[in-house]
């Protein structure tokens, strides 16, 4: 074993990796993310990705207009060392947009993904991260199976109900019952 496999990684808390951005050691062109305490690069955004969250974007921004805040590719501060940026975010609704800080859980109704080529890190990285963070509601989006995997009653790192919704069928964010998507209006 190499030595420096033997020493410890330095862990970034959230406010020492806002103070990277906010000192220009980090800018918005380095598409990275805070995950349990590590600077994590995040996947290139491929044309079929940024299509569907555009779509995502649109649907939600119409149906939720008022009622809640539709976020895209923002950072969420989850914890003391995670702020990841999920594709939207569904936020509770507030007059100042959070203009002077990161929206928390309590703040979250739900987190949406886009998973074209991040399937994998989607549900194995993020999910439990989501999950332990107590979001109700987490949403993958498989763009090549045409599929909408919906998560809901975090417990741990897991959630406790799961299902897959396909083209033909409805959904609705459970803050939200009464406005229901059809599940081929929001995949491209």
């Amino acid at each position: 074993m190499l030595a420096t496999e033997l020493r410890e990684r330095l862990k970034f808390t959230a406010a020492r990796y806002e103070l990277t951005t906010e000192r220009g050691v980090l800018t918005q062109s380095d598409r990275v993310e805070l995950i349990e305490g590590e600077i994590v690069e995040m996947a290139p955004i491929s044309p079929p990705h940024n299509s569907c969250t555009d779509l995502l974007t649109e649907r939600f921004v119409l149906a939720l207009a008022g009622k809640a805040i539709v976020r895209v590719q923002g950072a969420v501060r989850l914890s003391d060392r995670s702020m990841p940026e999920p594709d939207l975010a569904i936020l509770k609704y507030c007059e100042d947009r959070y203009r002077d800080r990161r929206p928390t859980p309590r703040d979250i109704y739900a987190l949406v993904e886009v998973s074209d080529s991040t399937s994998d890190y989607d549900r194995m990285v993020k999910l439990p991260l989501y999950a332990r963070a107590n979001i109700a509601e987490y949403w993958i989006l498989d763009v090549k199976a045409e599929k909408i995997l919906v998560h809901r009653q975090p417990n741990g790192d897991r959630y406790g109900d799961y299902r897959e919704y396909s083209l033909g069928e409805s959904i609705s964010l459970l803050a939200f019952p009464e406005i229901k998507f059809s599940v081929a209006s929001l995949l491209p």
